[in-house]
């Protein structure tokens, strides 16, 4: 229709011209068409308000107060059509400004559409009020929404139970099935909130799966079980368990039941959905329903889309209703895909990854036909979730096979390595890339030492030296387009969303040999010696601080696990990384820290003299008056765990006796939970030896131990099943028997 073509190229205009060009000029006739005594012109007015949110974004940022009080104002307006297009708006407005839209607006936007949704003079009205509930409750942080839980859920507790009788005595739907995703949504945002409302809803969410079978309520029946499995995840295996049997034969009975659903069932992607939630709910004990769920999940996301290449004559000739998208490739000539089960496929793919996640080993029957499937997907160039998820999927798969042994094991990932190799150095979107980078770093720390060949290392060292000088020549050519004389506020903008898009691909460069450091040691040292002059040039001094950070944590990897070898490098990052222990850059200090640390702790006899030049470094970052600041704490606490290590690991370079006192009255840390634990290790240490500077004259220490202690417990500085924490409970013992 033209109202929606208008729509749409609005959308695309205030995107591409941006907000600064847009908003004045269409502020003004949106103005005049709200105050319009003709209802379609408020309608209008308030469906381009809908329509350039995304593009005038930061512009209407500033005015958002004005328009959100005049928006809310026309949910009451005479005409059903403005309601409806007010509740897009809201709807619309709660997503492009998310979260801060919920934070200024919670108690008036809520309590409109509450009030909306009981309007009895449009189901349309109802429905739609509903839709942008749900956009608000789906971005609303949990603190702000449970206020209002309590009047909220009564209000759509009151609104169901209307509209099931509707839908029993008249057959009418429409409100039903938005109420039911409200619901859910209330659910999955508030958690364990849910929980005192859990009995109010699941009585009639089960009666709405038990009863609803006919064909024109197969929509409501899914976001009902869509429904049921979200409050089960939102109040957890305790509550749920007592309707989860109940819960699982509907489910099952809805497998076997309708095994010849027809493809586009709306049912199917919400059963699949479905059985995931209640596989993270029930834990190990969903492994007995794989056999049932697995077969349609399979079928599913083994959908293959139909392509066609077309001349334009062909393409205008098909409808747009036959779910087709092109894009044109020239000469006359268009590719297109049909998109028709691509979301479906992509659904399936997620699900068959929860599984693997959750269910570990107990998956290991599946993992053979599931990488079967995966690996030819990487190259799925048709839909980005699909790529997101398969890559996401090898390392779970390949802990699940473990338990087949390493013979098995192996002859996976060799089916896989290849594949994703190729797709490292192929793949053209940098967020899918850098999921296949992590992901295949993540498959090197599972398969370990001797998991690549000659080949491999071959192929991807070729690449990685691409990627980093590819990012070396996209930041020269930014600061060519910063000379422009088109340059602005809004290029800017780009420019930087561009920078951040490189810097998180050098980010997965240093996970990848992070993980084949870990993995080979030493023995890969010659082969990362083709990479070392890129890797020193991101901690030149006038690099961007992000280069500087990365490249100083690669070379901490290189101390880490190839020392001593790694020493033979020193001349290239040793002054660097000592001169950016004080750098102005919190991320800088923090890996430069780190990097004394790993010195002192693996870094052998060449490391010593590092030791006492480091040492007032450090302290002077932990000192500084804003060392504890949020930005800086990370910082902070891995020069104090550096001063740790250098006393721990090089006692003799450093006079411990004067050091350790200043030492104990920066503990604890509790952000950086690694360097927690050295630090707590090392405290441990010290009072186990009895150590005279710590107890303390008298033992006059002792009560500051237990609070430094007690502090971190508070923090959650240790997790539990760290056997540090086992070390300092026993010290806490001591010191009672000892009192």
């Amino acid at each position: 229709s033209n109202a929606v073509a208008g729509e749409s190229a609005l959308d695309r205009m205030a995107c591409g011209l941006g907000g600064k060009l847009v908003l004045p000029m269409i502020k003004e006739h949106i103005m005049q068409m709200l105050q319009n005594p003709d209802w379609k012109y408020r309608h209008a007015g308030l469906m381009a308000l809908s329509a350039i949110g995304e593009g005038c974004h930061q512009q209407m940022e500033g005015i958002l107060n004005e328009i959100v009080n005049f928006v809310l104002l026309f949910l009451q307006d005479p005409h059903p059509r403005v309601r409806y297009a007010a509740c897009n708006a809201v709807g619309q407005m709660a997503t492009d400004f998310a979260p801060g839209f919920q934070k200024k607006f919670h108690e008036k936007a809520s309590r409109a559409l509450l009030q909306t949704m009981e309007d009895q003079g449009s189901q349309r009205v109802q429905a739609h009020a509903a839709a942008a509930l749900i956009n608000f409750t789906e971005d609303c942080p949990k603190s702000l929404l449970i206020p209002y839980l309590d009047n909220l859920v009564k209000h759509l507790h009151s609104i169901m139970v209307i509209k099931l009788q509707e839908l029993i005595q008249k057959g009418t739907k429409l409100v039903l099935e938005q109420v039911v995703t409200s619901i859910a949504s209330v659910a999955d945002t508030v958690e364990e909130k849910f929980v005192p409302y859990y009995d109010l809803f699941m009585p009639s969410l089960k009666h709405i799966v038990e009863n609803a079978v006919q064909k024109e309520l197969r929509l409501l029946r899914g976001k009902t079980i869509e429904c049921i499995s979200l409050i089960g995840l939102a109040v957890g295996k305790e509550k749920f368990m007592q309707d989860a049997s109940d819960v699982m034969q509907l489910l099952l009975k809805t497998q076997t039941d309708f095994s010849d659903l027809e493809d586009d069932d709306p049912q199917i992607s919400y059963m699949i959905s479905a059985w995931a939630r209640m596989c993270k709910i029930l834990g190990k004990e969903f492994q007995q329903y794989l056999p049932v769920v697995m077969g349609p999940l399979m079928k599913t996301a083994s959908i293959k889309p139909e392509v066609a290449l077309l001349d334009t004559q062909d393409m205008e000739n098909m409808s747009d209703d036959d779910g087709w998208e092109f894009v044109n490739i020239g000469d006359q000539q268009s590719f297109g895909i049909k998109t028709a089960g691509l979301e479906e496929k992509a659904t399936a793919c997620q699900m068959l990854v929860c599984y693997a996640k959750e269910l570990k080993e107990g998956f290991v029957e599946y993992t053979e036909q599931v990488v079967k499937l995966m690996v030819p997907l990487l190259k799925f160039y048709f839909h980005d979730d699909i790529l997101l998820t398969n890559s996401t999927s090898m390392p779970l798969l390949l802990e699940c096979a473990r338990v087949r042994g390493p013979e098995y094991l192996t002859q996976m990932w060799h089916f896989m390595c290849d594949a994703l190799i190729k797709a490292i150095g192929t793949e053209p979107e940098s967020d899918v890339l850098s999921e296949i980078m992590h992901s295949f770093a993540k498959c090197i720390e599972v398969m370990g030492d001797g998991c690549l060949n000659n080949e491999h290392f071959e192929e991807l060292g070729g690449i990685l030296k691409e990627k980093l000088e590819e990012h070396f020549k996209n930041q020269e050519l930014r600061q060519v387009k910063r000379q422009d004389e088109d340059y602005d506020e809004q290029v800017e903008e780009s420019l930087q969303d561009e920078d951040d898009s490189d810097v998180y691909i050098l980010t997965k460069v240093s996970d990848i040999l992070h993980s084949i450091f870990s993995s080979y040691k030493e023995k890969v040292l010659p082969w990362f010696e083709r990479l070392l002059p890129l890797i020193v040039n991101l901690i030149c001094p006038h690099r961007p601080w992000p280069d500087r950070q990365w490249g100083l944590c690669i070379f901490d990897d290189v101390v880490e696990h190839c020392s001593p070898s790694s020493f033979k490098y020193a001349e290239y990052f040793l002054r660097p990384m000592l001169e950016s222990v004080c750098d102005s850059s919190p991320e800088v200090r923090q890996a430069a820290a780190y990097g004394v640390g790993v010195m002192a702790q693996f870094g052998g006899d060449s490391y010593r003299p590092v030791c006492p030049e480091a040492l007032p470094l450090l302290v002077r970052v932990i000192q500084s008056p804003d060392a504890k600041a949020k930005e800086n704490v990370n910082a902070t606490e891995n020069c104090i765990s550096a001063i740790g290590k250098i006393m721990k690991f090089k006692p003799d370079c450093i006079n411990v006796e004067e050091v350790l006192p200043h030492w104990l009255s920066w503990l604890p840390l509790h952000e950086d939970k690694e360097e927690a634990v050295h630090t707590f290790n090392y405290l441990c240490d010290l009072l186990e030896s009895n150590n005279p500077v710590v107890l303390g004259p008298n033992n006059s220490n002792l009560p500051r131990i237990l609070g430094i202690i007690a502090e971190g417990e508070i923090h959650e500085a240790i997790k539990h099943e760290d056997p540090c924490t086992k070390r300092l409970a026993n010290v806490v013992r001591q010191v009672q028997v000892n009192k």
